[in-house]
């Protein structure tokens, strides 16, 4: 039944009490400090972060940004957040910004530093005292709670608002948006401005190859839900203000989201106008903690604590999952999947919501542990972007999506056509299967060969297949016959650094990289008999793409790794989102949407290009409407 109103009460427990650790006053210790600014450096998420602390004798009076390049709306903000707890607090032991760790630690990195050029010890600052506070719980009452505010959680939220539901959406960290504030692009299939350029896929053909494709182990209805559907979200998304930007990506039909710095206040005025408009509330820094079930084991509402500790109880008719996933917990992914690369996406995304979600009777899929392995990345990319200007960093990251060199996994063998390297998804999985990295081999004649005319120089058949935002600030320089000057000193940088390894010959690159000895050697010699003769006869790689390697060293190994966007599934739902439990019967009032819903799309793991982002927006509209639908008794 509706609720006529959000209630509000607030209750303040003083028997119960939890302890809270606090930095000890800087002044309180009869430190001091020698007054004036201090410069420091952290190392952030997207590179190395300039800071300015300025000192009073006793105390932090300003901490100031100088440069950087964190991530627009989580990083930025992140540092933003630390600076107000630190100075606030004057203490370094303040936790850091769920979602944004690396960019917090840059900043206490970066403080402790200053703190020991201004003459004090940053240990100082490190001792934790005690302190009782009470607890204070806060009741409220909505007709859908939503856990979680990315794609999927605030087209949950709107729709479901749209139709009359007072909706309270709750997000852990401080920034709507999620993922898809990093993502590119999504998939509407067949959307109106895709007709209207010309541009229409066969619909049945697309559902059949599909499940085929992913060996009939997935929901049928579910397939064809989405990509019947998901031309609607296009258009629902253009009507509320978040315009997307067609392209035709070599005959996909992609849609480019909007600018990356606008997308975050776009999605809040979603809220705003459907949402809040509605008596609704939108709750940031609140992490939902577990399900409340009555009974009979139906879901009545969720339980969360702010970032003071404020404890939640909102009661709801309907819950909606909207949690990201569990990518970022290492733990979780190496033993559903056994993957070992690199967390892509948001630090944030621990698996909280299955665990909620599986506590109250929820069934685990049989495919559970899908990842969405998406890109290529070569370790060495960062460290040298701190050095080098961009094109000429990136050299180690270029090598590794074209298809001219030969690859091999970590114990040294050759594992695949490395023109698999064309396809983003092909290229990310065969490597994830040989183990957590990958060497890209480049000798000496090869490295002269970019040299002296760039990519052309060893017939890369088109530009590396990377996303446009790993080239944005070097897009001028991005073409086939740019020369790679500079391409030794980058190579022994990278070696340098311990992101790669070099060797005058074959065997003594095998001893550095770590890799058997007798296999390397063994799949090197045959793979330069396949390049004197033309003809692959282990992986059948085409004989245009068998560069010659020269006759002597050096020789370099590059190391590659995987980047992982993010969980699929984990959830199972029906068509309209309703989690099911061990007897795949749904649990009344639980639903769930985006990366927790879409393991019913897919076998084992993700394979796609913006399907991702477009079924986030898609379930999390057709999800948040069936659930207002039910609510409300609209059916």
């Amino acid at each position: 039944m509706r609720r006529g109103y959000i209630g509000k009460i607030i209750l303040f427990t003083a028997a119960l009490s939890f302890a809270a650790l606090l930095l000890n006053s800087c002044g309180g210790d009869g430190v001091e400090f020698t007054p004036g600014t201090y410069t420091a450096q952290g190392e952030g998420r997207e590179g190395v972060v300039d800071f300015a602390v300025t000192f009073n004798k006793h105390k932090i009076t300003n901490i100031e940004v100088i440069k950087q390049s964190e991530t627009e709306g989580i990083g930025q903000k992140a540092l933003e957040t630390m600076k107000q707890r630190i100075i606030g607090a004057q203490t370094l032991a303040v936790d850091t910004v769920s979602g944004a760790t690396i960019s917090s630690n840059a900043m206490l990195d970066a403080v402790a530093s200053a703190i020991e050029q201004a003459g004090a010890d940053p240990r100082d600052f490190q001792r934790a005292v005690s302190e009782d506070k009470p607890v204070r719980t806060e009741k409220y009452e909505a007709d859908i709670l939503v856990i979680g505010a990315g794609a999927s959680g605030v087209s949950a939220a709107v729709a479901a608002a749209d139709l009359g539901a007072r909706v309270i959406i709750i997000e852990k960290t401080g920034t709507i948006g999620g993922a898809s504030n990093l993502s590119w692009a999504g998939k509407f299939f067949n959307s109106s401005v895709a007709l209207e350029k010309g541009l229409e896929v066969d619909e049945e053909k697309t559902i059949s190859d599909w499940i085929e494709n992913n060996h009939w182990r997935v929901n049928a209805a579910a397939v064809r839900q989405y990509v019947v559907k998901s031309k609607d979200t296009y258009d629902w998304l253009r009507e509320k203000g978040y315009g997307t930007i067609f392209l035709n990506f070599f005959g996909e039909q992609l849609h480019m989201l909007p600018a990356y710095d606008t997308r975050e206040g776009l999605l809040r005025n979603m809220l705003k106008d459907s949402v809040e408009s509605n008596g609704g509330m939108v709750l940031t820094n609140t992490t939902g903690k577990e399900l409340i079930t009555d009974s009979e084991g139906n879901v009545t509402g969720g339980v969360a604590f702010s970032e003071d500790g404020t404890r939640l109880e909102i009661s709801a008719s309907a819950v909606i999952i909207a949690t990201g996933g569990y990518a970022a917990n290492a733990d979780m992914v190496r033993e559903a999947f056994g993957f070992e690369g690199v967390n892509g996406g948001l630090g944030q995304n621990v698996g909280e919501g299955l665990e909620m979600a599986w506590a109250a009777g929820a069934k685990v899929p049989d495919n559970f542990g899908g990842q969405m392995l998406h890109q290529t990345l070569a370790r060495a990319t960062k460290k040298l972007r701190a050095r080098y200007e961009p094109f000429q960093a990136c050299y180690p990251l270029m090598i590794s999506y074209l298809p001219n060199f030969m690859n091999v996994g970590p114990d040294g063998a050759r594992f695949r056509d490395e023109t698999a390297t064309l396809t983003s998804v092909a290229a990310a999985n065969t490597s994830a299967f040989n183990g957590p990295f990958h060497y890209v081999i480049i000798s000496k004649a090869q490295m002269d060969a970019l040299k002296a005319s760039g990519m052309a120089g060893i017939h890369a058949p088109k530009l590396p297949g990377m996303p446009p935002e790993f080239y944005a600030d070097f897009r001028d320089q991005f073409t086939l016959d740019n020369p790679w000057v500079n391409i030794d000193t980058i190579f022994d940088a990278m070696v340098a650094n311990g992101d790669g390894y070099r060797g005058d010959t074959i065997e003594e690159l095998a001893e550095n990289a770590g890799m058997d000895r007798d296999i390397f050697v063994k799949n090197f010699r045959k793979y330069v008999e396949a390049i004197a003769s033309g003809v692959d006869s282990e992986f059948g790689k085409a004989g245009a793409f068998l560069e010659p390697m020269g006759e002597s060293g050096p020789y370099y190994a590059v190391k590659a790794e995987i980047n992982n966007l993010g969980s699929v599934g984990g959830l199972l739902v029906n068509t309209e989102f309703q989690v099911l439990d061990d007897n795949r019967i749904p649990i009344k009032g639980l639903y769930a949407v985006g990366l927790e819903s879409e393991g019913v799309l897919f076998n084992d793991t993700y394979v796609g290009n913006g399907v991702g982002i477009g079924y986030s927006f898609t379930s999390g509209r057709l999800g948040g409407a069936y659930s207002a639908e039910e609510v409300l008794n609209l059916k």
